[in-house]
Protein backbone atom coordinates (compact mmCIF):
# COMPACT_ATOMS: atom_id res chain seq x y z
CA UNK A 1 0.00 0.00 0.00
CA UNK A 2 2.98 2.36 0.84
CA UNK A 3 4.34 2.16 -2.64
CA UNK A 4 0.42 2.61 -4.04
CA UNK A 5 0.72 5.78 -1.83
CA UNK A 6 3.80 7.04 -2.89
CA UNK A 7 2.89 6.76 -6.33
CA UNK A 8 -0.09 8.99 -6.02
CA UNK A 9 1.25 12.02 -3.81
CA UNK A 10 -0.81 15.19 -4.52
CA UNK A 11 1.11 17.61 -6.28
CA UNK A 12 1.59 20.90 -5.07
CA UNK A 13 -0.04 23.62 -6.65
CA UNK A 14 1.67 26.86 -4.87
CA UNK A 15 4.96 24.97 -5.77
CA UNK A 16 3.72 24.13 -9.71
CA UNK A 17 2.81 27.76 -10.37
CA UNK A 18 5.69 29.79 -8.02
CA UNK A 19 8.43 26.58 -7.80
CA UNK A 20 8.48 27.89 -4.50
CA UNK A 21 7.41 25.34 -1.15
CA UNK A 22 4.27 26.03 0.74
CA UNK A 23 3.98 25.62 4.57
CA UNK A 24 2.62 22.27 4.21
CA UNK A 25 5.25 20.98 1.64
CA UNK A 26 6.72 17.79 2.71
CA UNK A 27 3.50 16.46 4.96
CA UNK A 28 2.32 13.71 2.44
CA UNK A 29 5.96 12.38 2.57
CA UNK A 30 6.34 12.73 6.30
CA UNK A 31 2.72 10.51 6.94
CA UNK A 32 4.13 8.03 4.54
CA UNK A 33 6.78 8.24 6.77
CA UNK A 34 4.92 7.78 9.55
CA UNK A 35 2.90 4.82 8.10
CA UNK A 36 6.48 3.19 7.60
CA UNK A 37 7.19 3.59 11.44
CA UNK A 38 10.19 6.06 10.42
CA UNK A 39 9.18 8.70 13.25
CA UNK A 40 12.93 10.22 12.48
CA UNK A 41 12.49 10.64 8.87
CA UNK A 42 8.92 12.10 8.76
CA UNK A 43 10.46 14.53 11.22
CA UNK A 44 12.90 15.72 9.02
CA UNK A 45 10.62 15.78 5.88
CA UNK A 46 8.05 17.80 7.37
CA UNK A 47 8.54 18.77 11.49
CA UNK A 48 4.96 19.65 12.02
CA UNK A 49 3.68 16.42 10.77
CA UNK A 50 3.22 15.08 14.21
CA UNK A 51 1.68 17.63 16.07
CA UNK A 52 -0.70 18.26 13.36
CA UNK A 53 -1.96 14.55 13.98
CA UNK A 54 -1.61 14.88 17.59
CA UNK A 55 -4.25 18.06 16.94
CA UNK A 56 -6.67 16.31 14.30
CA UNK A 57 -6.93 13.30 16.49
CA UNK A 58 -7.56 15.46 20.04
CA UNK A 59 -9.99 17.64 17.97
CA UNK A 60 -12.08 14.68 16.20
CA UNK A 61 -12.27 13.20 19.70
CA UNK A 62 -13.40 16.60 21.23
CA UNK A 63 -16.28 16.41 18.62
CA UNK A 64 -17.46 12.73 19.36
CA UNK A 65 -16.79 13.38 23.37
CA UNK A 66 -16.49 16.67 24.42
CA UNK A 67 -13.46 16.79 26.44
CA UNK A 68 -12.69 20.32 26.14
CA UNK A 69 -14.94 22.08 28.76
CA UNK A 70 -13.01 25.20 29.20
CA UNK A 71 -14.83 26.96 25.84
CA UNK A 72 -12.14 25.86 23.56
CA UNK A 73 -8.89 26.61 25.74
CA UNK A 74 -6.93 23.63 24.73
CA UNK A 75 -8.12 23.65 21.19
CA UNK A 76 -6.87 27.22 20.73
CA UNK A 77 -3.49 26.47 22.58
CA UNK A 78 -3.07 23.67 20.05
CA UNK A 79 -3.75 25.62 17.03
CA UNK A 80 -1.59 28.79 17.91
CA UNK A 81 1.32 26.10 18.91
CA UNK A 82 1.34 23.75 15.72
CA UNK A 83 0.94 26.93 13.67
CA UNK A 84 4.11 28.55 15.38
CA UNK A 85 6.23 24.97 14.76
CA UNK A 86 4.54 25.32 10.93
CA UNK A 87 5.96 29.14 10.74
CA UNK A 88 9.32 28.31 12.20
CA UNK A 89 9.90 25.14 9.94
CA UNK A 90 8.85 27.09 6.80
CA UNK A 91 11.34 29.78 8.06
CA UNK A 92 14.41 27.85 8.59
CA UNK A 93 13.41 25.82 5.69
CA UNK A 94 13.06 28.97 3.16
CA UNK A 95 16.30 29.82 4.91
CA UNK A 96 18.68 26.90 3.78
CA UNK A 97 17.35 27.35 0.28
Amino acid sequence: MNSWLKAHLLPCPFKYITGIDCPGCGFQRSLLALLKGDVHQSFLLYPPAIPLLIMAAWWLADSIFKLDTRKSLVKKTMFIVVALIIAVSYTLKMAHL
